[in-house]
């Protein structure tokens, strides 16, 4: 007989009175923390490089966050329930408090929406339309097209990017001005990152992803040369991507050096992943390094924009 996910999960093999109750912990695991708070310092890096620096409204930069938060937490939230099958089908999320048993999919369910709502209104009320509508998309971009995605296509990624590259245009929003070029260049610029960002992620968790029947290029692809190939294309637009503020005159040739100088150090780590002898060691390193580049290549350029451009 074949197993299910829900045969596989840590919930069906301990037995019930074995099982943790749910505390605030697994609860706030269910917003995915981490993810949550990327969306948050990028919506807020969308605002303040919308503005001058004395003209600031911090009540105003506390409600983008506080909304952008709530929207995220609950995205998030949503996310693990609808993927909770496929979560107990791979180790490495296995352990989620859904699959787990922990927390039940209603709770999560009733918890997730409650946080979009209340992250919708607080921009709504709080700020203005056009950043609850722009956080609306990104809403409805992750749950209703990039989460089934991840099932039928293996374009999921730059399907997927599109919400995670709205944020900063929710901050751009809160500014009170129109979705200009540089708000656009911040889109460009997170857009771009995801790329190597999740295609060394996709690399390193192939196996799980395989067995969660993802149609993931890492799992279509065992040798890896598709996925290393278009990490290495999307670093390069990145690049290009990060250049563009400067190019467009609304940021100093102090940030473009500062740019290109982190670009290099992320094109280094791309062009090592092309090699399969290093493929496997470099996945986690581009990884890594990923994650220590967005919120310095954005700490450039709101840095420049405060003290050389606004």
């Amino acid at each position: 007989m074949t197993k299910t996910a829900q045969d596989l999960s840590p919930a069906a093999i301990a037995p019930e009175g074995q099982r943790p109750s749910a505390t605030w912990k697994h609860y706030l695991e269910l917003t995915k923390p981490r993810l949550s708070f990327m969306s948050v310092i990028t919506s807020m890096i969308g605002y303040l490089a919308a503005v001058p620096y004395s003209y600031v409204d911090w009540s105003r930069t506390f409600f983008v966050v506080l909304g952008t938060g709530f929207c995220a937490a609950g995205v998030a939230a949503l996310n693990q329930w609808m993927e909770s099958d496929l979560d107990a089908l791979m180790k490495r999320t296995a352990d989620r408090p859904i699959p787990a048993g922990i927390v039940q999919p209603g709770s999560a369910f009733v918890m997730g929406w409650a946080l979009c709502i209340a992250g919708l209104m607080t921009l709504f009320k709080m700020v203005n339309g056009l950043s609850a509508f722009l956080a609306l998309a990104t809403v409805v971009a992750y749950l209703a097209i990039y989460t089934p995605a991840k099932k039928w296509s293996r374009w999921n990624t730059e399907i997927g990017a599109i919400s995670g590259a709205l944020p900063p245009m929710i901050g751009w929003a809160a500014a009170g001005r129109s979705n200009s070029a540089l708000g656009w260049c911040l889109f460009a610029i997170l857009y771009t990152w995801q790329m190597p960002h999740f295609f060394a992620l996709a690399w390193t968790y192939r196996k799980d992803y395989a067995a969660a029947g993802m149609k993931m290029i890492s799992v279509e692809d065992p040798s890896g040369r598709k996925c290393a190939r278009r990490a290495f294309i999307w670093t390069v637009l990145l690049v290009a991507a990060t250049a563009m503020p400067t190019l467009l005159g609304y940021c100093s040739w102090y940030y473009f050096t500062g740019a290109v100088l982190l670009g290099l150090w992320f094109l280094q780590s791309a062009i090592v992943f092309l090699n399969p002898a290093k493929r496997e060691t470099e996945a986690r390193r581009l990884f890594f390094i990923s994650i220590s580049y967005l919120p310095l290549i954005l700490g450039i350029l709101v840095a420049d924009r405060f003290y050389f451009k606004l």
